[in-house]
């Protein structure tokens, strides 16, 4: 029997949830928790809450069978699945039944995860939640379904096997799942390179306004709330966009302001070889990789850049 399998089989209902704003990771792994467990146990009663679906990723839950996206009338339960996710308050309106489940299991990746669940399962050097679930099942019942949703989370966090947190490992097991004969070029396509006219529009629009700053090796741009609604784009219509702003010639980091509210930001950073943006996300509240990060903060837009690049300065310079 499966690790994974040890953790659910004395439980009645099990309620598995990611993180706010769900990314690859977050959403591959709870679709391949849940698929490989109601493979295993059809008789036991599953909740997996994600607080929104992203439209990119929709065809991993094509019928609306898998999530949920309310809780309102959800009955406790005895076992609570976190995954992808660095703290409890992350969990969203899921927090609530984190607080009351009789046993709590955490599966992640986060470094900034301080094993907040009874139960954890924290491996910092894996690329992905998705490949840290892996482990805790057996290969032999990893079919094409459940493999198409692990693949998809290990190459969004890795950055299609870019980013420096892939390892052999991340690629023996990347080659283990296209094995089961999943269309993985075709999932490239579809999570990385496609794109709608709108999130074209807003992409072009945020380069446009980008500017570069300390001799070139900071980058930075804003997408404000004004220019959400002109071109009628949702939250998920952002994800890429930093890793445009970072491949720039001679950037080393790259910032991404999303203004969420008055003077309210969301901020992700980037780096490509020697700034720990971790680091400086931690400072400020968030945290993240020591490639890939972010955080929120209140301030104009020159504030808040200004208190981010002081903190990349003082890597800089250390560096030198």
């Amino acid at each position: 029997m499966s690790v994974l399998e040890n953790i659910v089989k004395k439980s009645r209902h099990i309620m598995i949830a990611g993180h706010i704003r769900p990314d690859g990771d977050c959403v591959g792994a709870c679709t391949a928790a849940y698929l490989y467990l109601k493979k295993k146990f059809p008789e036991k009663k599953f909740t997996v809450y994600l607080e929104t679906l992203p439209e990119v990723f929709a065809f991993l839950d094509e019928e609306n069978t898998i999530f949920s996206h309310e809780l309102s009338g959800v009955a406790e339960p005895d076992l609570f699945l976190a995954l992808d996710c660095g703290s409890p308050d992350r969990l969203g309106a899921a927090e609530a039944y984190f607080r009351q489940a009789e046993k709590t299991v955490c599966i992640d990746h986060h470094i900034s995860n301080h094993a907040y669940a009874a139960e954890n399962y924290i491996e910092p050097k894996a690329s992905s939640t998705c490949e840290v679930l892996y482990g805790l099942m057996a290969e032999a019942e990893i079919d094409k379904e459940i493999a198409r949703a692990l693949y998809i989370g290990i190459i969004f966090d890795s950055g299609l096997f870019h980013h420096s947190n892939t390892s052999r490992r991340t690629m023996e097991i990347a080659g283990k799942l296209m094995e089961t004969g999943i269309p993985f070029w075709d999932y490239i396509d579809k999570c990385f390179h496609e794109r709608t006219y709108t999130q074209t529009q807003l992409l072009g629009r945020t380069l446009l306004g980008s500017m570069r700053v300390m001799d070139g090796k900071v980058i930075v741009a804003a997408i404000t709330r004004r220019m959400m609604e002109f071109y009628g784009a949702k939250t998920e219509d952002i994800e890429g966009i930093i890793d445009q702003l970072r491949i720039t010639k001679g950037v080393e980091v790259a910032i991404l302001l999303h203004e969420t509210g008055e003077q309210t930001y969301k901020v992700s950073m980037r780096s490509n070889e020697y700034v720990d943006v971790r680091k400086i996300a931690a400072y400020f509240g968030g945290g993240g990789h020591i490639r890939a990060a972010g955080c929120n903060m209140q301030g104009s837009v020159h504030d808040v850049f200004n208190n981010l690049t002081e903190h990349i300065e003082m890597q800089m310079h250390t560096e030198k």
